[in-house]
C-alpha cells in the first residue's frame, strides 16, 4: 500500500549556476526519502531503529556543489553503463566504439559527464516521481539517441522501488543502476558488523584494472554469502581478490529467473535492528564495501572513511559488452530497456 506524499523545495545551484530542486517522500510509517534532479540522486532515507529513532541510512553529501565535486557517484543513477568497460572501446555490428576514459584506461559509470551529471526533468507521479533524460547521440562516445525513464515510489512497508525504462534509435549498451551507499546503522560509519547474504553461487574475478577476468565459485571463501556473515569478518580474510580491490568490488552472478523480480540480498544491522532485503530483475549485483571512500567530504561535515558504507548495485554484468555473449547488454531499436530493483527496510522481528 501506498500513502505517501510527495514535496519539491529549491535546493541550491550548481557552479555553472543551474537551480537544483529537492523532492521528498514520505510514507505512513514517518520514512522520508529525499530525491535530488541532479543526477536523479538519493540524498537520503530516514528509518527507525529499534527504539523509534530516526536515522539517515545513507550516505551523501551537503549542497549540490559537494555533489559536483565528488566523483564517488553517491547516491546516482548511473549511464548509460553502469560499472565498467575495458579499454573504453567495445565493437558493435562490426563498427567499433571509443567511448570517455575517466578511469584509467577504462570507462567508469557512463564517464567523466554520466547520467549522474544530469539534470533530469522531475515531476510527482501517482505518489512517486518520475525522471526523464535524453542522452543524445555519442554521448561519451556510444551510438544512438537514448530516452531514459524511472519511477521512485516508497510504499508504507518500507519499500523503495525503482523502475527503469530506456529506448534507443539505434544499436547501443545500455546499463543503468543506482550507486546508493547504505549504512543501516545511521550513525556509527562503519559497515563491518552488518550481517549480509547473496543469493550467489558465483561471482566474477578481476583483474589489477577491475576488469572481470573469469567466474568463480564462491563456496569455500570470502566470497560466499549464501548463507549470512558479518561484512567486517570476510572482508579480514586472506584472499588475492580482497587484496586486489581493496575489498568487495565484485559483481556477483544472482541465482533465479532473470526478468522476475526476486530476493537477492538481505542486511541485517544488529546494532539498531534495521534490516534491509533487496530484490530484483536483473542478473548481476555489485557488490562494493567502500573501499575509495576514504576522505570523501559527507553530510554535516562528515569525513567519510573507509568502509564507511556498502553499495548493492545492480544490473548486468561489468564489461558485459566485451564479453564472449554481450547481446543481453545491447538495446536496439524497438526493444525497451526494462529494470526494477527494490530495497525494503524495516526491522526485524528479534522475538
Amino acid at each position: 500500500m501506498r500513502t505517501n506524499t510527495t514535496v519539491s523545495e529549491l535546493w541550491g545551484a550548481l557552479p555553472s549556476g543551474d537551480k537544483v530542486q529537492r523532492f521528498t517522500l514520505r510514507n505512513a510509517q514517518g520514512m522520508k526519502i529525499t530525491v535530488s534532479d541532479f543526477g536523479g540522486t538519493l540524498l537520503g532515507w530516514h528509518a527507525p531503529d529499534r527504539s523509534g529513532r530516526l536515522d539517515d541510512i545513507l550516505l551523501g553529501h551537503d549542497t549540490p556543489t559537494d555533489y559536483w565535486n565528488s566523483r564517488a557517484f553517491i547516491g546516482a543513477l548511473i549511464g548509460r553503463w553502469a560499472n565498467r568497460i575495458g579499454g573504453a572501446r567495445f565493437t558493435l555490428d562490426g563498427i567499433e566504439y571509443t567511448l570517455d576514459r575517466n578511469e584509467g584506461n577504462n570507462l567508469l559509470h557512463g564517464g567523466s559527464s554520466g547520467f549522474d551529471r544530469a539534470l533530469w526533468e522531475v515531476e510527482p507521479d501517482n505518489g512517486g516521481l518520475s525522471l526523464r533524460y535524453e542522452s543524445p547521440e555519442g554521448d561519451a562516445g556510444f551510438p544512438g539517441a537514448v530516452q531514459v525513464e524511472v519511477h521512485y515510489t516508497l510504499d508504507d512497508d518500507g519499500t523503495l522501488t525503482i523502475d527503469y525504462r530506456g529506448v534507443s534509435d539505434a544499436p547501443t549498451p545500455l546499463n543503468l543502476t543506482n550507486h546508493a551507499y547504505f549504512n543501516l546503522n545511521g550513525r556509527d560509519l562503519d559497515i563491518r558488523g552488518h550481517m549480509l547474504s547473496i543469493g550467489a553461487d558465483h561471482f566474477l574475478e578481476v583483474d589489477d584494472e577491475l576488469i572481470p577476468i573469469g567466474l568463480a565459485e564462491v563456496a569455500g571463501n570470502a566470497f560466499d554469502f549464501r548463507t549470512s556473515a558479518p561484512i567486517g569478518a570476510r572482508l579480514d580474510w586472506p584472499h588475492a581478490q580482497l587484496a586486489r580491490a581493496g575489498g568487495f568490488d565484485h559483481c556477483y552472478v544472482l541465482s533465479g529467473e532473470v526478468g522476475s523480480l526476486r530476493p537477492v540480498a538481505n542486511v541485517y544491522d544488529p546494532a539498531s535492528g534495521r534490516e534491509m532485503d533487496v530484490l530484483t530483475t536483473e542478473r548481476g549485483m555489485q557488490f562494493y564495501t567502500g573501499n575509495f571512500l576514504a576522505g570523501e567530504l559527507g553530510k554535516d561535515g562528515t569525513v567519510y572513511g573507509k568502509h564507511a558504507a556498502f553499495c548493492l548495485e545492480t544490473g548486468g554484468f561489468p564489461d558485459e559488452v566485451n564479453s564472449a555473449h554481450p547481446e543481453p547488454a545491447i538495446i536496439r531499436p524497438g526493444q525497451i530497456y526494462r529494470q526494477t530493483t527494490q530495497y525494503r527496510v524495516g526491522l526485524r522481528n528479534e522475538r
